[in-house]
């Protein structure tokens, strides 16, 4: 009996020792890999989805996450901000957009894993991520006196990938960090009513002036770009590189599945003359597809279907052999583009930020662009992916939802594409006669020296066709308080007589895509066109100072004074205008989202 007895406890011993190995085993997995969330491909309203049944790749995972005002034109390009009517091919994207996005949905690969169906405020569900981000450190523009630096340098932006991760955040149920926000992404996100340039002219410029809405005693100078727009049937042949991170780190739901729904939208987009080459990269590099026309749609869909993930990140040597395949097949006169497709988690072989950067400044001399799509949580390198599109004179884009694919690669598909003008740069030189201070709102790490206006060997922004561009200063005028002291011994004042009306100088350089040699335009700002009130401006000023507004206090308010959310959301929904894709009204919707989510209260006010 007594050996029963023993036998029995030395069992029971086994097994209490086997459980607690097991759930130690189980917390040491836990801490070592962070966790992994899935996140809900947002629908517009009204749209299905197919309820597939397996998960494509990786382990199976579980949980939710879901301005004639202000200018006078030395040439006929330039005109008054206007809301002008979407141009015929806005109007068909506009159209199309919601058959295409549910087309595509159908066609989706039944294996892939079905999102979590959407909450009705149409947000992701509390996201679960490890702080892994990266994000460059941004300090915001400050406060500069006219009498010590009257002249204003930058870069232009057309870059919208920190709006849509900002997105990402709030529908996640948590506020962004100050760096993921650039306030200039988040206003150019938004297409703006400019009217487009007159006859051969490559950008109508436009300028209006009136009181900032966040203090009285300011003024707001807002400057509209309009590119030459191009229609999809006349866009020059594509030699496209789709280069497709495939690496473990890309196997969640929100990352590989959603990246080849939304690749497969611009497939559907191809012409016979347009050819694209798919390129992989893990633990090594592949060519999954050799150039293939577009005529060929259904093999280079499949090609993307097969893709699956696993591995590290070999991800400079994917660059360069997409680089190679976009070379061998270089069309010119024609659009010669690679596409990269990642979270941005590089991990093998070159791994050095500036080396990376430098590869790609290097091989855009040979007329090949690099634009970056971003995809995935928790470990997204921002920092990487913005400032390699930079370098590689592409965009950068974020990609949250197969909306957002469908409105990057469909629906603005040739302002993505093809470039209508390079190295754009914007100078401004301010009257101190007229005005005392400046801050020009966003484009932190866009900013250029004076004499870097000048130079053409300075690269500076693309714009692509159709684009628009917008750029916002707050403004002291002189008799307001001045927010820093002026000099004791202040410089003398500039060649223009104080008699003259003029309030600033605005210049633009750019360069046309096949040439080297910059031209200049140039124009004169009055203080007489400046409207005595906001009522008087139009709507597309009104919406972009929200947006703006909405930035900065993402951002920490600094120079926002007592506006807060509510006022944010009450300025945009009094200026949302006609809004075909629904952009504005879910800018209206973030508003309130951040105002509860900073109170921990519901959104008192303009709903959409």
């Amino acid at each position: 009996m007594n050996s029963i007895n023993k036998n029995i406890l030395l069992s029971c011993l086994l097994v209490l020792t086997a459980c607690a190995n097991q759930e130690q085993s189980q917390k040491t997995t836990q801490a070592d890999s962070p966790p992994v969330a899935i996140g809900e491909l947002v629908l517009e309203p009204g749209l299905t989805r197919p309820q597939p049944s397996a998960i494509d790749a990786g382990p199976e995972t579980t949980g939710k996450e879901k301005m004639k005002g202000g200018l006078r034109q030395k040439d006929e390009s330039a005109s008054v901000v206007a809301a002008a009517p979407l141009t015929s091919s806005q109007e068909h994207a506009a159209a199309q957009r919601p058959e295409m996005l549910r087309k595509s949905m159908v066609a989706m690969d039944s294996r892939y894993p079905s999102p979590v169906a959407s909450s009705p405020a149409g947000h992701y569900m509390q996201e679960t991520m490890p702080e892994r981000e990266q994000y460059a450190v941004l300090v915001e523009n400050p406060i500069r006196q006219v009498a010590e630096a009257p002249v204003s340098t930058f870069s232009i932006d057309v870059d919208t990938g920190a709006y849509a991760n900002v997105r990402r955040m709030l529908n996640a149920g948590r506020l962004p960090p100050a760096d993921a926000v650039r306030v200039e992404e988040m206003i150019n996100y938004f297409p703006y009513a400019y009217a487009l340039p007159k006859g051969n002219a490559r950008f109508a410029v436009h300028t209006e002036m009136a009181p900032a809405p966040w203090n009285a005693s300011r003024h707001l100078l807002h400057i509209g770009i309009k590119g030459q727009d191009i229609a999809k049937n006349n866009l020059p042949p594509s030699n496209l590189v789709f280069l497709v991170d495939v690496s473990g780190s890309m196997s969640s739901n929100e990352r590989l599945p959603l990246l080849k729904s939304a690749l497969k939208l611009l497939v559907s987009q191809l012409r016979v003359q347009d050819k694209v080459a798919l390129v992989t990269y893990a633990s090594g590099t592949q060519v999954v597809l050799e150039p293939t026309s577009g005529a060929h749609k259904g093999k280079i869909i499949a090609a993307l279907d097969n893709l699956r993930a696993g591995g590290s990140t070999a991800g400079a040597a994917g660059i360069a052999l997409a680089y190679s395949m976009a070379e061998q097949g270089y069309i010119k006169g024609g659009i010669n583009r690679i596409l990269l497709a990642t979270d941005g988690d590089f991990n093998v072989g070159v791994t050095n930020f500036e080396a990376l950067k430098n590869m790609a400044e290097e091989k855009r001399k040979g007329g090949v662009s690099l634009s970056t799509l971003g995809f995935g949580v928790g470990n997204y390198n921002e920092k990487l992916m913005e400032q390699l599109a930079d370098a590689g004179n592409g965009n950068y884009s974020y990609i949250d939802t197969l909306n957002e694919g469908q409105k990057v690669l469909v629906d603005e598909m040739t302002s993505t594409l093809a470039t209508i003008a390079k190295d754009v740069k914007i100078q401004i030189e301010f009257n101190p006669d007229v005005v005392s201070e400046y801050r020009l709102v966003g484009y932190e790490n866009r900013m250029l020296k004076r004499e870097d206006f000048n130079n053409d060997r300075v690269d500076a922004g693309e714009v692509g066709a159709g684009h628009t561009v917008t750029a916002i200063y707050e403004l002291t005028l002189k008799g307001n308080a001045a927010s820093v002291d002026p000099l004791r011994y202040g410089k003398e004042q500039g060649a223009a007589k104080s008699g003259s009306g003029e309030l600033a100088f605005l210049r633009l350089r750019y360069k046309e895509p096949e040439n080297d040699v910059s031209r200049l335009a140039e124009w004169p700002l009055y203080r007489q066109d400046i409207k005595a009130s906001l009522a008087q401006t139009s709507t597309e000023f009104r919406f972009a100072a929200a947006v703006a507004a909405f930035g900065q206090q993402l951002r920490g308010g600094k120079y926002t004074g007592e506006m807060g959310y509510a006022d944010i959301a009450k300025l945009a929904g009094d200026s949302r205008g006609a809004d075909s894709f629904g952009y504005r009204g879910e800018f209206l919707r973030l508003v309130n989202l951040a105002q509860s989510l900073s109170t921990g209260k519901p959104a008192v006010g303009v709903m959409d």
